[in-house]
């Protein structure tokens, strides 16, 4: 696997949750569930990160490990004026800042981190559900739309670190436009 661009990128938070907070909830509100904040976190390839509620899950095997942009972040709450929003309450594994993720969608790339690396396949999109209209501000689901972030399967098997990393791309990415909605493709389901 040849990766032509290198990105230096920042790994802000590694988020691990064993539980579903939203799925399933709509009459009775977000569900508690504890979530950590990682200094790192094992991924295992095929399987997802260790101890999180997808990790393992058949149905979730090209999604086991979702990456989010905090510029994406850091725009919703430009656009919506307010204060900064909490980068743990999405509720995405991997939060980078400097990472452009569309393109990566239909391509395998790596993450190195702490001497480390672990090769990921962009799958689809991370599409927000209307919860963050709740849990981060009245707006946020629609502002979230293009810019939730990128569903992954782990190719191989290590440890990913908070901290400096680095993004081993195939294709190239432009940073700067790691905030930018992308254009949503019409669903091909009824």
């Amino acid at each position: 696997m040849t990766h032509e661009y290198r990105y230096d990128v920042e790994i802000l938070h590694l988020l691990v949750s064993p539980g579903h907070a939203y799925f399933g909830r709509a009459r009775d509100g977000a569900a508690e569930v504890v979530t950590t904040d990682a200094e790192h976190v094992e991924v295992v390839a095929g399987k997802g990160i260790v101890g999180d509620r997808f990790f393992g899950k058949a149905a979730h095997m090209d999604a086991a490990v979702t990456l989010f942009a905090i510029e994406s972040l850091e725009a919703i709450a430009a656009e919506l004026g307010t204060e900064p929003l909490d980068p743990l309450l999405p509720r995405r594994n991997v939060v980078l800042r400097g990472a452009e993720l569309t393109p990566l969608i239909g391509h395998a790339f790596a993450l190195e981190s702490a001497g480390g690396k672990v090769s990921l396949h962009g799958g689809r999109h991370a599409h927000p559900c209307a919860w963050m209209d709740r849990v981060l501000a009245p707006g946020a689901h629609p502002a979230m739309r293009g810019r939730g972030g990128l569903r992954c399967r782990p190719l191989d098997s290590g440890t990913l670190h908070r901290g400096p990393a680095v993004l081993l791309s195939p294709v190239p990415l432009d940073p700067a436009r790691a905030a930018v909605a992308s254009v949503l493709r019409p669903s091909r389901l009824p």
